[in-house]
Formats: C-alpha cells, sequence, structure tokens
C-alpha cells in the first residue's frame, strides 16, 4: 500500500489518488456542474434574446426525449458490460476499445452536463407564463430533457469509471 510520500507519485496528505504513467484523472464534478450552470445561462439567454427580436422560441420534441433517452440507455448498457468485463471477470479488454470507451464516457459527460444546463435555462425561461398551456407544456419538455441529460451524465460517468483497470493485488503486496 502506498504511504503518500514523494515515491507514490503524490504529495503527503495531498489526499488524491497517486497517478500512474498513462493514466487519465476522473472527470470532475465540480466542472460538470459549471458546465451545468454555463448552459443554463446560455438556454435562458438564448430564449430570451430570440423573443426579444420578436422570434418564436423552439419547441422541444418529444423525438428529442426519446432520442436523449435511448442514448442514456445504450450508455448504461455499456457501462455496465464493461463493468462485468473489466471489474467483475477481469478480463482484458483491447487498449483501443478501453479508450474507445474512455472518451465516449468522458465526452458524454461533458456534452449531457451542457445539455442538462441549456435544457433547464430554456425552462426558467418558460416559468413567468406557466399559467398557460403553451409555456406550460414548454416547461415540462424542457424539464423532461433536462433529467434524461441528467442520466446521460451519469451513464457516462459510470461508463468511465468501468474503464478503470482494477488494482492487481500483487503490486500492493
Amino acid at each position: 500500500m502506498a504511504s503518500g510520500g514523494p515515491e507514490s507519485g503524490r504529495a503527503p496528505g495531498s489526499g488524491q489518488e497517486p497517478r500512474r504513467p498513462g493514466s487519465v484523472r476522473p472527470t470532475s464534478r465540480r466542472l460538470l456542474a459549471a458546465i451545468a450552470v454555463l448552459g443554463a445561462a446560455v438556454g435562458f439567454t438564448m430564449i430570451r434574446a430570440i423573443e426579444a427580436g420578436d422570434g418564436v422560441a423552439p419547441n422541444i420534441s418529444w423525438l428529442t426525449l426519446v432520442a436523449w433517452a435511448f442514448l442514456a440507455a445504450l450508455l448504461f448498457a455499456a457501462a455496465r458490460n464493461t463493468q462485468q468485463r473489466v471489474q467483475v471477470r477481469r478480463e482484458r479488454v483491447e487498449p483501443q476499445r478501453a479508450v474507445f470507451l474512455l472518451l465516449i464516457g468522458k465526452a458524454s459527460a461533458f456534452v449531457g452536463a451542457l445539455c442538462t444546463g441549456v435544457y433547464a435555462g430554456f425552462a426558467l425561461s418558460f416559468l413567468r407564463g406557466v399559467s398557460a398551456s403553451g409555456p406550460r407544456n414548454r416547461v415540462i419538455m424542457a424539464g423532461l430533457a433536462a433529467v434524461i441529460s441528467v442520466l446521460v451524465v451519469t451513464a457516462g460517468l459510470l461508463l468511465e469509471r468501468a474503464c478503470r483497470i482494477p488494482e492487481d493485488p500483487d503490486e500492493t503486496a
């Protein structure tokens, strides 16, 4: 077990995992939250700008929700499959496939966080007129899209975690 000294690749008391050569750090939850907040500002501002220019704000269709849900389901399935192969059965995965899955997981988390924010910004921008049926439907659809986007983020993070190489019991002894 590593003591946390300079020979383990980290500063004493830093509380971070030692970095192995060629390793990738896990995606920061703070960064994902910041991306979502930025996305919310963009979504809210975009709707306000469209309406200020006498334009009609876009609708979120059911097809969008179905597509996002399908993507989330695929990512969850890939994460479960990868976790079973790598963590449970300890099978060897081809390096190119592992890198591909890792990149898909990271990219999905980032894009999902951005879309979560944008859809939340859409929903917030329509809240002022929620008593009418048109804005109420827009708030509901944007809210559902935001929730499904959170599922995409979650599935992406699970896929990323599934790609971690398990500790070798021989190396820690």
